[in-house]
C-alpha cells in the first residue's frame, strides 16, 4: 500500500526538521515547505493526503494558507499548529474547514494520533464508498471536511451515482453518527402526502388521519434527514421546507403549535436547480439555503478506474451466503470495462446481478449481459428487427444520448412510455432527459401512469 504523503509547512527550519524526523519515522512520505507560498507551489504540482502547517508564519499565515488550499481543492485535509495566544484563530480555522488544530508545545504522541485519526477517517470511507479513482478520493476527503458541520449540503449527481450512499457516509462521519438517519425520496411520494411525511399531522387534519403522526423532521431530531430528488418538491412545500431550515421549527399538518427540531438536512438532486430557479420552478431562496455546502459526484464514465473494483465488489455482494464462485470471462469483463453506463453505478450492479442469475457453470459470458451493453444500444423497434443508428465516432456522450432519444421518440410517434421501454429507461428518467435536451413537446403521447419512479 502506498505511503501517505504529508506536506509540512513552517517558516522555522528546526521545526520543519523535527516534524520531518517524527513523521518519517512513522513511515509517512514527508515534504517540507518554508512558507505558505512555497506550499501552494507543491500542492499545485503534486497530490498530498494531508497538510500540517504552522499558524503564525512570515508572509502568508497558516490561516491564509488554509483559505488558499480550500479554494484550490476543498478535499485537502489540513491540521494547524498554533501557539497558546492564537487559540481563537485556530478555532476559526475549524470553521474554515481545517480538520483539527494542536497547541504548541505539542506532544508528539498527540500529534501522531491526530494525523492518524484524520487519515484513518479517510480510510474508513473506503469500506463505505468502493472506489480507487482520484475523482472519488476527492469526494471522500470533502466528506470528511464537511461531515462535522451542521450546515445543509446539496449532493449533485446523475441518477445511479450513489447520492444516498454519500449522504449516509457523511452522517456516519458526523457528530450525529449515533443518532438516526432518515431518508425520503421526494419524487416517490404523492405531493399531497409528502407534507405529512415530512412534518407529520394531527388527528382529524384530513380524511384518513385517524391519529396524530410524527413527521420525519421530528423523527430525525438530533440526527440527519436526507431529502432525495429535492427538485421534485412543489413550490408550496418548498416554502414550508425553507421555514423549517431557517427557523428550526415545524408545524404538523392541521397543527397550531410550532415544534422545535434539531436536524441536519442533506439534499440530493440530478436536476439543474439553478436553471429551475430561473424558470421559477424552484425557489431561489431555498436553493441558496440548501447549497451552503455542495458535493458533486462524478458519473461512472468519468472515473473508469472504479469499474473493475466495483465489478468485484458487486460479484461478492450478490454471491454472499451462497457457495457460488462466480468468474467473469475476459470478453465479458472487457464489455463491462468499456461500457459508458448512462445509469452509472446502479446500472453496473443491476447488470451484474442479472448476469449472475443467468450464467451457467458460474461463469459470466457476454451472452449473460444486458443487450444494451453487448450491442451498444437497445433494439430500435418493438420486434427487434433493426437497431439505432449511432452518431460518428468522436461525438461526446451527451450528443450520443440526445441522438438515441430523438430516434426513439421518432420511431414511437413521440410516445414517452414506449420510448422509455425501447431505451431501457424508466418513464421519469426519460422525462428528465427530454427536458434536459429541450426535446419535450406539449403534444407528446404518453401514459404517465405506466411509468415508475426515477433512480436517486
Amino acid at each position: 500500500m502506498a505511503r501517505k504523503s504529508i506536506l509540512v509547512v513552517d517558516d522555522e527550519k528546526n521545526q520543519r526538521e523535527i516534524l520531518e524526523t517524527i513523521l518519517s519515522g512513522e513511515g509517512y512520505d514527508v515534504t517540507t515547505a518554508s512558507s505558505g507560498e512555497a506550499a501552494m507551489k507543491f500542492v499545485e504540482s503534486r497530490r498530498f493526503d494531508l497538510v500540517l502547517t504552522d499558524l503564525k508564519m512570515t508572509g502568508m499565515s497558516g490561516l491564509d494558507l488554509l483559505k488558499e488550499l480550500t479554494n484550490f481543492d476543498k478535499s485537502i485535509i489540513v491540521i494547524l499548529l498554533t501557539a497558546h495566544g492564537s487559540v481563537d484563530s485556530a478555532v476559526d480555522s475549524l470553521r474554515l474547514g481545517a480538520f483539527d488544530y494542536l497547541q504548541k508545545p505539542y506532544d508528539s504522541a498527540k500529534l501522531l494520533e491526530t494525523i492518524s485519526r484524520a487519515l484513518n477517517k479517510l480510510s474508513a470511507l473506503d469500506t463505505e464508498i468502493v472506489s480507487v479513482s482520484p475523482e472519488m478520493d476527492k469526494v471522500k476527503k470533502l466528506i470528511l471536511k464537511i461531515a462535522k458541520s451542521n450546515s445543509t449540503v446539496l449532493i449533485r449527481g446523475e441518477s445511479g451515482t450513489g447520492k444516498e450512499l454519500i449522504a449516509r457516509a457523511m452522517h456516519m462521519n458526523s457528530l450525529r453518527a449515533n443518532e438516526t438517519f432518515q431518508a425520503v425520496n421526494c419524487a416517490a411520494i404523492n405531493e399531497n402526502l409528502l407534507e405529512s411525511e415530512l412534518f407529520g399531522h394531527e388527528k382529524g387534519s384530513f380524511t384518513g388521519a385517524v391519529g396524530e403522526k410524527k413527521g420525519l423532521f421530528e423523527i430525525a431530531d438530533r440526527g440527519t434527514l436526507f431529502l432525495d430528488e429535492i427538485g421534485e418538491l412543489d413550490i408550496a412545500l418548498q416554502a414550508k421546507l425553507l421555514r423549517a431550515l431557517q427557523e428550526r421549527e415545524i408545524r404538523r399538518v392541521g397543527g397550531v403549535k410550532e415544534i422545535s427540531v434539531d436536524v441536519r438536512v442533506l439534499a440530493a438532486t440530478n436536476r439543474d436547480l439553478l436553471k429551475m430557479t430561473e424558470e421559477k420552478r424552484f425557489r431561489e431562496d431555498l436553493y441558496y439555503r440548501l447549497n451552503v455546502l455542495s458535493i458533486e459526484i462524478p458519473p461512472l464514465r468519468e472515473r473508469r478506474s472504479d469499474i473493475p473494483v466495483l465489478i468485484d465488489f458487486f460479484v461478492k455482494k450478490h454471491t454472499r451466503g451462497t457457495d457460488r464462485d462466480i468468474k467473469i470471462e475476459s470478453a465479458a469483463r472487457k464489455v463491462l470495462d468499456d461500457y459508458h453506463y448512462p445509469g452509472n453505478v446502479r446500472q453496473l450492479e443491476s447488470a451484474l446481478e442479472r448476469a449472475i442469475l443467468l450464467c451457467e457453470n458460474d461463469t459470466v459470458t457476454v451472452e449473460d449481459l444486458p443487450p444494451e451493453m453487448t450491442a451498444g444500444t437497445r433494439p430500435a423497434s418493438v420486434d427487434g428487427d433493426s437497431q439505432f443508428k449511432l452518431p460518428p465516432e468522436g461525438v461526446n456522450f451527451e450528443d450520443v444520448e440526445r441522438s438515441l432519444i430523438m430516434q426513439a421518440m421518432e420511431r414511437t410517434d413521440n410516445n414517452i412510455t414506449k420510448s422509455a421501454k425501447l431505451l431501457g429507461l424508466t418513464f421519469r428518467t426519460l422525462q428528465y432527459r427530454l427536458e434536459k435536451f429541450g426535446l419535450k413537446k406539449d403534444d407528446e403521447n404518453s401514459d404517465e401512469g405506466q411509468g415508475t419512479g426515477d433512480e436517486g
